[in-house]
């Protein structure tokens, strides 16, 4: 299905205002010829006058049929049209226009509502908003081409190492082939949904929450630092990435993905934040114990530089031991003082 753009002639002003002065004049002749019908005196007056009282009462009639066919288009919005079953053509463009009254615009998302900007629930509204809200379903038809964010709920995916984890993305797109999206599939709004929710499962099981050693993120075989914690940007990409692919056929644009919750599940969460403590402990204390270590060197090398004290094998080892002690201790040092006496 190929999108075709009609509509380029702004003509709905002009033909609204000739429809409504038809309908002045229809309605002007009936009263004239009623106003003057028992005055007419000739059989060929009156059978002239038979028929504008015809075509009048027709057009009052069924006149109104043709303003059917006026149509608003605002910035930002498409009207996909089809003549009793047959695609006619997209109005893209903005402005008033006239086109076939017996034409139907055509859109299956149009009652959809998905947890995203602009495109919600009516629940809790207040009296302003549900008034604005009918004013909308109005014209329920209209394709909407801005740009609306989609933010799916909370899934629980297990990642690379089988931890389970719960993520959220929100994805930021718009239609830009109006055919495809209401003609290819049933409804674009619920197959973008669930294409987003496939995407971001198919991503998420390649990359473990934190990095891992051993684990092939990227696909070339050698083991890298890749994780979901530490590399959402490339995340966000890939998922951006395998939603555009799948969403093409519907005339979708994926502009931008995001990756806005991101925690283990709550059943192993209390466990993995054990072990990030753990993990983290044991980096301070290797730290502690580095820096220790080159301070004990660096006393040593002090002490003999300026020949302050001659310090045999055993005093060495004592005082390295002591010096290793206060280093890496919880707890501040307690000074014992040698009085030299001893009973």
């Amino acid at each position: 299905m190929k999108e075709r753009i009609i509509g380029k002639r702004k003509n709905g002003m002009v033909i609204m205002i000739l429809l409504i002065a038809f309908y002045i004049l229809a309605i002007f002749s009936v009263y004239k010829v009623y106003a003057n019908l028992y005055s007419i005196t000739s059989i060929t007056l009156y059978l002239y006058r038979v028929p504008i009282l015809m075509i009048s009462w027709a057009w009052i009639a069924f006149g109104w049929i043709f303003f059917k066919g006026l149509k608003i288009i605002k910035p930002q919005e498409a009207v996909v049209l089809t003549l009793f079953g047959k695609y006619k053509g997209t109005i893209k463009s903005e402005g008033f226009y006239f086109v076939n009254p017996f034409c139907s615009a055509v859109n299956p998302a149009a009652d959809t509502r998905l947890n995203q900007s602009g495109d919600v629930d009516d629940t809790g509204m207040s009296l302003l908003e549900m008034s604005t809200s009918m004013k909308t379903r109005r014209s329920p038809k209209k394709v909407s081409l801005k740009v609306m964010t989609l933010s799916n709920n909370k899934q629980k995916i297990n990642d690379c190492l089988g931890n389970p984890v719960e993520i959220s993305i929100a994805v930021m797109w718009r239609v830009v082939d109006t055919a495809k999206a209401v003609f290819e599939v049933d409804n674009y709004k619920e197959y973008l949904s669930l294409q987003c929710d496939g995407a971001l499962r198919n991503v998420v099981r390649i990359y473990p929450y934190d990095v891992a050693s051993n684990i092939d993120t990227t696909g070339d075989g050698v083991p890298d630092e890749g994780s979901l914690r530490g590399s959402s940007e490339l995340v966000a990409k890939q998922i951006k990435d395998e939603i555009q692919a799948k969403v093409v056929s519907a005339g979708l644009e994926i502009l931008e993905a995001r990756i806005t919750y991101l925690a283990y599940a709550p059943e192993i969460a209390s466990v993995m934040l054990q072990r990030q403590q753990a993990s983290a402990i044991i980096d301070a204390r290797k730290m502690i114990v580095e820096g220790a270590v080159s301070m004990v060197d660096m006393a040593l090398a002090e002490i003999a530089k300026n020949k302050t004290v001659e310090l045999d094998a055993d005093r060495k080892a004592a005082m390295v031991s002591n010096l290793l002690v206060i280093l890496c201790g919880n707890r501040d040092a307690q000074p014992v003082v040698d009085s030299g006496f001893s009973q």
